[in-house]
C-alpha cells in the first residue's frame, strides 16, 4: 500500500485539511520522488494555513491546492447526524478526580486477559418474569477458577517488579481468592504462600492445591479467617513477601473494574440503569462502581450484602469503617468482619445503595440463578441475584434493564441439601398452640386446606398443644388471609418466615421426651399415604382418637405418635384396596 497526499483548499473551508489515500499499486521509479515531493508541498501549505498565512478573505484563486476534492464537501456532524450531537455527562468524572481518572485509566490498562476471559453476559428469562424488568446475569462463574477473583489477583501480581517476584507473594483467602492467587502464581512463576482457615470447605481447598505450582504452598491454619490472616502477616514479616489482598488494593480493584468495563460493551443495544454486586470487602463493588460512574454516571450501582455480614452497609450508614462482632458463614465468601478503607473511601463515591438479603433469598437466588443458566452459583455469588429480586419488589420498578453479577460458583456440594430446603420462598413457617383435644388439629387445617402442609411436628405436652408448621401460600397476600384466619379462630401463632434459629435448629427440636403421666402406653406407627392436599375424599366419615388431636392429613411417611388402643383403618368403600391413605382413628 502506498499513499499519496493532497492538501484540499475549498472555497468554503477556512484552511487545507490533510487527505491521505490509499492505493494498491506497482511502485513506478519516479513515483518515490514524486511521494516525496507531495508530501513537502503539503507540509509547507498546512504551516502556511496554520500560521494563518492564508486568511478567511483570500481568494480561493490564491490558495494552493494540489488536487481538487473529487467529492462534495462532508457536511458538519451536527448536520450529518440529523440535530447536535450526544453530549457526554463528565461531571462525576471531573467532580470526584483525581481518583475518577486514576482508577478509570488503571482499569482500562488492567492486564487481565492474559489468563482471564470476557464472561457471557446472559439473559436470564425466569427472573425478568418474577422480577417485570429486563435481566441479565454477568456470568463470572466462566472464569477459569469459577469466580470474579482471577481479574484483581493476576493484575495485581503481574504488575510487581521483577524484584517483588523474586520474593515471593503471600495470600490469605477461605477460597476463591486464594484459587485466583495460585492459578495466577502458577502462570506467572511465581512462589506463594497461601493461608487459609481451617474450617475451609475442603472443595475449595483441594482447588487450591489443584492450581498451585510446586513452589507454591497451602497452609491451613486458625478456626476463622482474621487467625488466618494474622498468621499471613506474619510470614510477610519474617520471609519479606509481598501481600496480594483480596480487596482493599488498586491494582485489585482495578482488575475487578473490566467486569463493568465489559458489560458496557456487551450492552450497546440495552439501556441499562441498574447493576447489582455482591459485598464482601468491596473490591469488586468499588472497581465496577468507579468505572461505570465515570463512563455512565447515569446507572445505578447497588451493593447487595448477606444480613448476618453487612459490613460495607453498617459502615456507610455510619460514614466510617465499622468492624462486626461476628458474620454468618452461609455466605462464606463475604463473610467479611472488617471492609477495606480504600474500598470503603470508593463506594463512599461509586454506590448509590446497599442492600441486604436473607439466607432464604439467596437460596431462592441460587434456585433462579440454575433454572436460567443451569449453574449452581454458590451463596456468595448468588448475592447479586437475590439483591436484585429483592430491589426490584421493594422499590416495585418495572421495564427496568438490569444487569446482576453472578460472581462465583464454588458451591460446597454437602450444601445443596439445605439450600434446596430454604430456596421455596413461598413456605412459610408458623409455630401455633392448639387446644389438646380431639379435633383440634382437623378445625387448624381447615384454615390451611387447599394448600400444601409442608412440614408438621407436634408432640404431646400438656394444654395447650404446641404446633411447628410449614404450608405453602400464593401469595404474600394469600399467606396474610391465613394468618388472620388463625388469628379469628382464637388459634395462637407466630410467623417464624424471618426467623434464622427456628429455621435452623428449633424445627429439628420439636418433640424429645413427654411427660412419663401422658405416654405410658405410647405406641409409635409409621405409614405413607398420597403426597396431595387435604385428608382424602372420605374426609367427612374421619371418626377421632379421643386421646390425642394430631392426624395424618398432609406429610408422606409421616411419623405419628398415639396410644395403644387406637388402630389405624380405611374410610373408603369396600372396593378399595386401603392404598389410598383414607386412614382414621378408633
Amino acid at each position: 500500500f502506498r499513499v499519496r497526499g493532497a492538501l484540499s483548499a475549498h472555497p468554503r473551508q477556512r484552511c487545507g485539511a490533510a487527505r491521505l489515500f490509499l492505493f494498491h499499486w506497482p511502485l513506478s521509479e519516479q513515483q518515490p520522488a514524486m511521494l516525496r515531493q507531495t508530501f513537502r508541498r503539503g507540509r509547507a501549505t498546512a504551516g502556511l494555513a496554520r500560521r494563518g498565512a492564508y486568511g478567511e478573505g483570500a481568494a480561493a484563486d490564491q490558495r494552493p491546492c494540489l488536487a481538487e476534492p473529487s467529492a462534495p464537501r462532508r457536511r458538519p456532524f451536527a448536520a450529518a447526524a440529523g440535530g447536535a450531537p450526544q453530549t457526554v455527562d463528565t461531571s462525576w468524572l471531573q467532580s470526584r478526580a483525581p481518583d475518577s481518572t486514576n482508577y478509570l485509566s488503571m482499569t482500562l490498562n488492567a492486564k487481565v486477559y492474559d489468563v482471564c476471559r470476557v464472561t457471557d453476559l446472559t439473559a436470564a428469562p425466569k427472573l425478568s418474569a418474577v422480577t417485570g424488568n429486563k435481566c441479565f446475569l454477568k456470568r463470572e462463574d466462566q472464569q477459569p477458577v469459577f469466580s470474579f477473583k482471577l481479574r484483581g489477583a493476576y493484575n495485581r501480581i503481574v504488575n510487581l517488579s521483577a524484584e517483588d517476584k523474586a520474593k515471593g507473594i503471600c495470600a490469605c483467602s477461605a477460597g476463591n481468592h486464594a484459587q485466583g492467587v495460585a492459578f495466577s502464581a502458577t502462570h506467572l512463576d511465581v512462589s506463594a504462600k497461601i493461608f487459609m482457615p481451617r474450617t475451609t470447605p475442603q472443595i475449595k481447598v483441594d482447588a487450591v492445591r489443584g492450581f498451585a505450582n510446586a513452589k507454591s504452598e497451602v497452609i491451613l491454619v486458625g478456626d476463622n479467617y482474621d487467625e488466618a490472616y494474622a498468621a499471613t502477616m506474619a510470614c510477610m514479616e519474617a520471609e519479606g513477601r509481598v501481600l496480594v489482598h483480596p480487596f482493599n488494593d488498586p491494582h485489585v480493584i482495578a482488575g475487578q473494574g473490566t467486569i463493568g468495563q465489559e458489560i458496557l460493551a456487551q450492552t450497546t443495544k440495552e439501556n441499562v440503569e441498574y447493576v447489582f454486586c455482591c459485598v464482601g470487602g468491596g473490591g469488586l463493588a468499588a472497581g465496577i462502581g468507579m468505572f461505570l460512574k465515570s463512563v455512565r454516571p447515569n446507572i445505578k450501582v447497588i451493593g447487595v450484602e448477606a444480613a448476618d455480614a453487612p459490613g460495607m452497609h453498617d459502615s456507610l450508614k455510619a460514614g466510617k469503617v465499622v468492624e462486626l462482632a461476628s458474620v454468618g458463614l452461609f455466605a462464606d465468601g463475604a463473610a467479611v468482619r472488617k471492609v477495606g478503607d480504600e474500598t470503603f473511601r470508593l463506594c463512599q463515591m461509586a454506590l448509590d445503595e446497599v442492600v441486604t438479603v436473607s439466607t432464604d433469598e439467596i437460596c431462592g437466588a441460587i434456585k433462579f440463578g440454575f433454572i436460567d443458566t443451569r449453574v449452581v452459583l454458590e451463596p456468595a455469588g448468588a448475592l447479586a441475584v437475590a439483591g436484585m429480586v429483592k430491589y426490584s419488589k421493594e422499590h416495585k420498578l418495572t421495564g427496568k434493564t438490569m444487569v446482576a453479577i453472578s460472581s462465583g460458583a464454588n458451591m460446597d456440594f454437602d450444601r445443596l441439601r439445605f439450600v434446596s430446603e430454604r430456596a421455596d420462598t413461598s413456605e412459610t413457617l408458623i409455630a401455633v398452640e392448639i387446644p389438646e383435644r380431639a379435633g383440634a388439629f382437623i378445625e387448624l387445617y381447615r384454615h390451611i386446606y387447599p394448600r400444601n402442609v409442608t412440614e408438621f411436628s407436634y408432640r404431646i405436652s400438656g394444654d395447650p398443644a404446641s404446633i411447628f408448621m410449614s404450608f405453602q401460600a400464593g401469595s404474600p397476600e394469600d399467606k396474610d388471609i391465613v394468618l388472620e384466619g388463625l388469628t379469628k379462630s382464637g388459634f395462637g401463632h407466630k410467623d417464624l418466615a424471618n426467623n434464622e434459629l427456628a429455621k435452623t435448629h428449633l424445627r429439628h427440636l420439636v418433640g424429645g421426651r413427654a411427660p412419663a403421666k401422658m405416654t405410658e402406653e405410647e405406641v409409635l406407627f409409621r405409614f405413607e399415604f398420597p403426597e396431595r392436599p387435604g385428608p382424602g375424599p372420605c374426609s367427612a366419615s374421619w371418626r377421632r382418637c379421643p386421646l390425642t388431636s394430631t392426624s395424618p392429613s398432609s406429610t408422606t411417611a409421616a411419623t405419628v405418635r398415639t396410644w395403644a388402643g387406637c388402630s389405624w383403618r380405611c374410610r373408603c368403600p369396600s372396593s378399595c384396596d386401603q392404598s389410598c391413605g383414607n386412614i382414621w382413628i378408633s
